[in-house]
């Protein structure tokens, strides 16, 4: 069944099934229908996200096991509730004491009926699996690897600190030199990971190791389980996570599709960029909502002020234009760092697969390794989008991309190196096992990049304004138009009415009340260059760069009310963020000096934030509300399933992982928890307005404030009307006797006591005298109770 809402919880070992289970009585009472749960099977040891799986036969233990799943599933549904479940096919744990396939393939090498299991290219690792784990060349930590005994004759073990490896059968008495050159892996340095990996990884996440589940053996057994509890009913929806990681994703979706008989929800978490649309042959309900995010978040983002925010930024801050100081610049330059060095090592097994077809193709001979390798970087850097597809890839991967490849040659003859991988990467160069390889690792190679490069990169180098700064988002144009929204929102009710919506998500940089804020400077953008030069004036320890300022502050005021609640929160997301953004010290060569004054500057931040800091937030606050629960009302009613993640049926203040991640609470209600049960209370009772065969229509103003609602109508029966620029509303004289056709009522708004509205022209003032939102019903809903945790 198609959810009507659904509500994420972060499952961890200190936030079980059981506790889970506690709080259904009062999730029930808020209107979702089905509960999100993070990755249920077996994961690492400790693990607070699950995304590291371990074993796909077996709930995970450390949350209750599949006892208490079950369990979670009966108190669900006896509260009317499913459970949709967060599925993990591409990639599992490289911990190999924890991963049994892993292991077996460790001892056993290829002909381990495991090795079919993982991307391990054999031939590069010359037959063996590099192991980054050691931290010094092997010389050098020698004295910490020893032998001990296995369970089994002529068995036993290699321990390095907490790492445990097999060891292949009948070595484990060899002089230990021999016995290192024995195994079926080889344990190196941490570093040689970026240029020696020989397995497919997440990203470039060593940690995670990728799985071949285009095999139907392998699907078969990491999906068994699942599967399972899909056809007895205790699961009732999948989330897909990083379909773009798979060699074949639309293959996958359809053999997922098949083997649940189509009775699965099922959204993917597919980021989609600029104008491109999920493919229509997936048999899928639709995204997990990311586009969605930036439509809804880009309507509260005056586009002019953010113009003038950025001149501000790079006037205060200084950025290069390569550096920070332009979009587009910034992009590239992070691509072309993340594809040569983060993914040199995915790279050098694109060149050796391309030059094998080369050599076997008279056709294709003589081109040399460097120029393979060049053309495939030029190539993939200029991909708009995470990865191409063989339907419809020309679109991606198109001749202007191609000319512009070959201009980075020296020599015109060479560049034909050009056409060979664009051809290659589009499945035109005929089939076969290398070049089947070749497409899906291309493919895969890419969406890494573009993830690492833009999400993990550009978006802490060029940081104007940081709420546009999301997943899926185009921080170079923040902004959307009322018309662009409508056209969105129309094409989903048309095309994917079951896709998911979000505004926060477990992997959001900053949740939506956060960008809620943040997005207000985008209305003010001279008062905030004033405000930071005050703040700078008044610091008592300088900030190490004014780059690392200009965030800080802007956090800062995001988290507005709550900067004095957790003190270290702030402080964390700033290390991360100059860690990822790699200009000044990384994750794997930090710079200590440069790490502490980031630290010191924070702390000595006076509790709740400096005086001029605290009095902007509170001046700003009646806008920073109508934009946050503008956001929400439209999220709640437009085409789609809204998912709410947890605590955001309040006001919640959140920064990136993991402190999103913290376990679930339920907190004092506020008018938020209002908004919220009242949408979903009316989603629950009148399916039928918002469901699959719901329709969706816009509602224009008119009069001199026009730009500043954003209203539609579903199914000739809900109205929302929000306010959007709220101070340029207010700096403007307000609404000055704009109207809002209403089609003939009456209406009933929900959010003022079902408050009589008349059809016909209304005004807004009059409309949002007590709040900058509405939620009209044609019939009155009755209030239902709520049901404290």
């Amino acid at each position: 069944m198609t959810p009507i809402a659904t509500y994420r919880l972060q499952l961890r070992p200190d936030f079980t099934f059981q506790a889970a289970a506690r709080a259904v009585p009062y999730l029930a009472s808020l209107g979702v229908s089905h509960l999100h749960l993070s990755p249920v099977l077996e994961a690492l040891p400790g693990s607070t996200h699950g995304y590291d799986v371990t074993g796909h036969s077996r709930i995970r233990g450390e949350l209750g096991g599949e006892e208490g799943l079950r369990r979670l599933a009966a108190a669900a549904l006896r509260h009317g509730l499913g459970l949709v479940v967060d599925l993990v096919p591409n990639h599992m744990s490289s911990v190999a004491r924890h991963n049994r396939a892993l292991w077996e393939v460790l001892r056993e090498g290829p002909a381990s009926p495991y090795a079919r299991w993982f991307d391990i290219d054999w031939d590069a690792g010359g037959g063996k699996v590099l192991l980054p784990v050691l931290g010094g060349r092997i010389g050098d930590v020698r004295d910490r690897l020893r032998v001990e005994p296995g369970e089994g004759p002529g068995s036993g073990v290699l321990r390095y600190e907490d790492h445990v490896f097999p060891l292949r059968d009948g070595t484990a008495s060899l002089p230990f030199a021999e016995l290192l050159d024995a195994q079926w892996y080889r344990l190196g340095w941490w570093r040689l990971a970026r240029t020696e990996l020989n397995y497919r990884r997440f990203f470039t996440i060593s940690e995670l190791i990728g799985v071949r589940v285009e095999d139907p053996e392998v699907f078969a057994a990491t999906h068994g389980k699942v599967l399972e509890l899909v056809r007895e009913g205790v699961i009732e929806g999948l989330r897909i996570d990083h379909p773009d990681g798979l060699a074949d994703p639309e293959a996958y979706l359809e053999r997922l599709h098949a083997a649940t008989g189509g009775r699965c929800w099922t959204v993917v978490e597919k980021i989609l960029t600029g104008e491109e649309r999920l493919p229509a042959r997936w048999p899928v309900d639709g995204t997990t909502g990311y586009d969605a995010l930036r439509y809804v978040d880009g309507l509260f983002v005056d586009g002019p002020g953010a113009e003038r925010l950025t001149e501000a930024y790079r006037a205060f801050a200084g950025p290069a234009p390569d550096r920070g100081g332009i979009w587009e610049p910034t992009v590239r330059r992070a691509m072309d760092w993340v594809v040569t060095h983060e993914l040199a090592t995915e790279l050098s097994l694109l060149t050796r697969t391309a030059g094998r077809i080369c050599a076997a193709d008279p056709v294709l001979r003589d081109h040399a390794p460097w120029a393979l390798r060049t053309a495939t970087t030029e190539l993939m850097v200029r991909l708009p989008v995470y990865r191409p597809y063989r339907i419809g890839g020309q679109e991606v991967l198109t001749e202007e991309a191609a000319r512009e490849a070959k201009e980075t040659f020296a020599v015109e003859e060479e560049a034909v190196a050009v056409d060979v991988i664009r051809d290659l990467a589009l499945g035109r160069l005929g089939e076969g096992p290398d070049h089947t390889a070749f497409r899906a690792r291309f493919a895969q190679t890419a969406s890494a990049l573009r993830a690492k490069s833009v999400e993990d990169t550009a978006f802490y180098r060029y940081t104007p304004l940081l709420s546009a700064n999301e997943v899926g988002g185009d921080p170079g144009r923040p902004a959307v138009s009322p018309q662009e929204f409508h056209g969105y929102a129309a094409r989903l009710a048309r095309d994917w009415p079951a896709t998911g919506t979000v505004l926060s998500t477990h992997d959001t940089k900053r949740g939506g009340d956060v960008r809620a804020a943040i997005a207000v400077l985008s209305q003010c953008p001279e008062r905030w260059a004033r405000l930071l030069d005050e703040l700078t004036a008044a610091s008592p320890v300088p900030a190490p760069d004014p780059h690392l300022a200009w965030s800080a502050w802007q956090t800062a005021f995001g988290l507005g009310p709550d900067l004095a609640a957790v003190p270290g929160r702030p402080g964390d997301a700033l290390l991360k963020a100059v860690r990822e953004a790699g200009l000044r010290t990384t994750w794997t060569e930090p710079d200590p000096g440069y790490e502490q004054a980031v630290t010191d500057f924070v702390a000595a931040w006076p509790p709740g934030g400096p005086p001029e800091l605290t009095k902007a937030v509170r001046e700003l606050a009646p806008h920073t509300r109508a934009n946050a629960l503008g956001a929400a009302l439209v999220q709640l009613t437009m085409p789609g399933v809204p998912e709410l993640y947890q605590g955001t049926e309040r006001t919640c203040r959140t920064l990136v992982d993991p402190d999103n991640r913290r376990p679930f609470t339920a907190g004092e209600p506020d008018e938020r928890t209002a908004l919220t049960r009242a949408a979903l209370r009316l989603r629950r009772q009148f399916p039928e307005i918002f469901g699959d065969s719901g329709r969706y229509a816009p509602l224009t103003a008119a009069g001199p404030a026009a730009d500043h609602c954003l209203a539609f109508v579903r199914s000739g029966a809900v109205v929302t009307a929000v306010t959007r620029l709220s101070l340029r509303l207010a700096e403007s004289g307000g609404w000055a006797g704009t109207v809002l056709e209403l089609p003939d009522g009456p209406w009933f708004d929900l959010l003022a006591g079902q408050r009589r509205v008349e059809g016909g022209a209304v005004v807004l003032a009059e409309l949002f005298a007590d709040r900058p939102v509405a939620l009209l019903s044609r019939l009155a809903v009755p209030e239902e109770p709520s049901v404290p945790l």
